[in-house]
């Protein structure tokens, strides 16, 4: 009789609540800053940007908070999704460490990111609002959002960072499908778009300057958009962990628990909604799991920024936010492709590292892709950049247990599928890729303009 290397649940599983880790924190986080004032933001410093429900979610210090009925309808489009044994990678790499890998790509978006846009189209439709605004880096994002726009008829308006624009047409071919306009960013409809176009007409364009533009088509929409974030905030974070919800119950079937679990960390989103149901465990059961975050050498803003107050976004318009940050004018080169490109990260993230309750690496392009190509012929799926990098930390701490020669029990969150990001396998298969490390001396001059916070 062969063995299960696949682990389902029945829908009945799919999480009732939301996991907050803010209440299990060992010390709270650090306040968000108003930009001009520098003092405390309050609900109604917010309100021009997002609902009250989920500015209630940012700032809660309730353990669990309930899974509307509606959004939890929309989960059973594609939840509980599989957790999967990754035996043939295994053997692939001759490794006693046992590999398991919770595919999100099963959603009807392709990633994890449909789990936090359908509650955010879902309480900003309660209050009445026409339509969302958001940035996307690679697409994924805006792919979930223009998705969950359409299950609750709103309007939505996707910034797409201008590289991946030109990069990734069929992303922006199911955005439209979906209903959503979709403008490459920096552009000329905005004031934060033709400020960055005076400085660089031929800006390759990034997050930050992705969310400028967003932000302020909001907030100059009388009242008619809100905006939507996919990453970063807490309370997106909060809504992946339905992720690492599920994965404890399948890691209890497969009858293993494990010893590290790893994540993409580009914003974080991906990274908490696998990482920080273990987390609870180590903080409140006494499990000891290592919690790893992998992000790209070419953007290392945990691995290589700097623990201060900063902008969420390049122009200026957000609230200040203490993080790990590479300066809010950074733009990512545009060779390397692939999303996790924010120059800061969450703040729950950045928490835990300075906290030292996660570990961190930073991976280059090139060996990314190399994991990524063996997991296709080894598992046979192709996963997309952003997900590619988790598998190259699994295939890291792999590598190591074979070294060591202890069966190490190893998690990871395959965060999506690469059907639409074949453009940069075509460029890695054809030689068109190599490797970059952001350089020293472009941090140095970023963390020149860091605002001055008392």
């Amino acid at each position: 009789m062969s063995e299960v290397i696949r682990f389902d649940l029945p829908q009945s599983a799919i999480p009732s609540h939301w996991y907050n880790v803010q209440a299990d924190l060992p010390r709270p986080l650090p306040p968000v800053l108003h930009p001009g004032s520098h003092q405390p933001v309050g609900p109604d410093d917010l309100a021009p940007l997002f609902p009250m429900q989920l500015i209630m979610q940012e700032v809660s210090q309730e353990r669990w908070i309930a899974i509307p009925d509606e959004v939890r309808d929309i989960y059973k489009l594609w939840r509980p999704t599989p957790l999967l044994r990754a035996r043939r990678l295994e053997k692939a790499l001759d490794t006693p460490a046992h590999i398991y890998y919770k595919y999100e790509g099963v959603s009807p978006s392709g990633s994890h990111k449909l789990n936090t846009a359908a509650a955010q189209a879902y309480y900003n439709k309660q209050e009445g609002i026409n339509g969302l605004t958001t940035e996307t880096g690679a697409g994924q994002w805006g792919t979930a959002l223009a998705q969950a726009c359409s299950f609750f008829d709103m309007e939505c308006v996707v910034y797409m960072v201008r590289i991946s624009y030109e990069q990734k047409p069929y992303r922006r071919a199911i955005m439209r499908s979906f209903g959503a306009s979709v403008t490459a960013s920096p552009s000329d409809t905005t004031n934060a778009g033709r400020a960055i176009l005076e400085q660089d007409a031929d800006s390759a364009g990034s997050l930050g300057i992705a969310i400028s533009e967003a932000v302020e088509a909001a907030a100059t929409s009388g009242g008619k958009y809100k905006y939507s974030l996919g990453s970063v905030l807490n309370h997106v974070l909060m809504h992946q962990t339905v992720i690492g919800q599920e994965a404890l119950q399948q890691m209890e079937a497969a009858g293993e628990y494990p010893d590290v679990v790893v994540g993409p960390t580009g914003g974080g989103s991906n990274f908490a909604g696998i990482a920080l149901p273990f987390l609870r465990q180590n903080l409140t059961a006494d499990k000891q799991t290592r919690l790893l975050g992998v992000e790209p050498a070419a953007c290392p803003s945990l691995t290589r920024g700097k623990y201060a107050y900063d902008f969420g976004d390049t122009i200026g318009m957000t609230p200040l936010v203490k993080m790990y940050t590479l300066g809010h004018g950074f733009v990512p080169p545009p060779l390397h492709a692939g999303g996790l490109r924010y120059h800061g990260m969450a703040s729950i993230i950045c928490e835990l590292w300075d906290q030292n309750m996660m570990s961190m690496s930073a991976i280059p392009q090139m060996e990314t892709f190399a994991a990524a190509i063996a997991f296709a012929k080894a598992e046979g799926i192709i996963a997309a950049p952003e997900a590619a990098h988790g598998i190259a930390g699994a295939i890291r701490e792999a590598q190591a247990a074979k070294a060591a020669g202890d069966e190490r029990v190893i998690l990871f969150n395959l965060c999506g599928h690469g059907h639409f990001d074949m453009s940069a396998y075509d460029a890695y298969l054809g030689g068109q890729l190599s490797d970059y490390e952001y350089p020293q001396t472009e941090i140095d001059r970023a963390m020149e303009a860091l605002p001055q916070v008392g």
